[in-house]
């Protein structure tokens, strides 16, 4: 049996036409699919593959919908090699947290994807879309993309947001203070300054007021005790089900440290699986432990070398 860790990604993993060549091969994809979009009675599927872009786009769309293509993927696992695998430990990026919740059975998913909705639109009540953003920073480090924020906050608030890589860090701010960071870090030397496919400050200060009306929405819902552990974003801890409100309200406004949680996570696994579209964590565990594979699922070619790794035919 392999002992194996979960990562869920967050937003940014989004792309129209996403999973339609696992939802050919394996129905449970649109049975999730189906059974989120009654949840929140809005059509999540014709959404993902039809567009608009801009409306996929928009996070209070975009987070139910990746917390359901996780969890698709995740039943599709389960489903084919559910009986080989034991989960040692699982962590999610930001809005990917929802998802490893669900995995964990601590919520179910039509509660996860009305969490996740109603923490979209209060999101984007906080900060307008094109009012903020977040823009990943490639090539300095935590010193030198501190500096960035403080010159850059004289034009707008800018502040350290996702501790993604060693040498990736992502901002988020107002509008023109990630213009003017961009700037200011193309001139410190950064390699690339790239504004993020995102429609708010999210894990920044600007999102504060989100946090009180969220904390009434966590309490709505029924929390059960988790089959594995799941790292928090806040803290790179476990926690209790009685503290994981917290840690979920805390994160909207604090900075996920992506690093902390793959290394505080990751012990006694053998490999790592990307439970979710595309392959952004799969990229980022390759910086942050080289001594760890981590399998993507996104689409039906890499969910069969995940299925054959397990099955000891990779």
């Amino acid at each position: 049996m392999k002992q194996v860790v979960l990562y869920f990604p967050g937003q940014g993993a989004q792309q129209l036409g996403m999973l339609a060549d696992l939802a050919a091969q394996y129905p449970i994809i649109k049975e999730t699919f189906e059974q989120a979009s009654q949840a929140i009675n809005q059509d999540l599927w014709s959404l993902v593959q039809n567009g608009p872009a801009e409306e996929l786009n928009l996070t209070y769309n975009t987070q139910p919908i990746l917390v359901t293509a996780s969890a698709a993927i995740w039943r599709v696992i389960q489903q084919e090699v559910g009986k080989d695998i034991r989960v040692v430990a699982a962590a999610g990026h930001s809005v990917g947290e929802y998802s490893a919740l669900y995995a964990a059975g601590i919520l179910t998913l039509e509660d996860a994807v009305r969490l996740v909705k109603r923490r979209g639109e209060l999101m984007d009540t906080a900060v307008p879309a094109g009012e903020g953003g977040m823009a990943a920073i490639l090539g300095l480090d935590k010193d030198q993309i501190q500096a960035v924020c403080n010159e850059a906050s004289s034009v707008g608030i800018v502040e350290p947001a996702n501790f993604n890589a060693p040498g990736q860090i992502v901002i988020a701010g107002t509008a023109a203070g990630i213009s003017e960071a961009c700037i200011v870090a193309k001139a410190a030397g950064a390699k690339r300054a790239l504004p993020l496919q995102v429609s708010g400050p999210f894990h920044s200060s600007l999102m504060r007021q989100a946090a009180e009306p969220f904390l009434d929405a966590l309490e709505s819902v029924e929390w059960s005790k988790p089959q594995f552990d799941v790292y928090h974003n806040a803290t790179n801890a476990v926690s209790s089900v009685a503290e994981m409100k917290q840690r979920l309200v805390e994160q909207l406004y604090s900075p996920v440290n992506w690093i902390g949680a793959v290394e505080a996570s990751c012990k006694g696994a053998e490999l790592a699986i990307e439970v979710g579209p595309g392959k952004v964590i799969s990229g980022l565990n390759k910086r942050i432990n080289k001594d760890l594979a981590t399998f993507s699922t996104g689409d039906s070619a890499n969910v069969e070398k995940l299925l054959n790794e397990i099955k000891g035919e990779g």
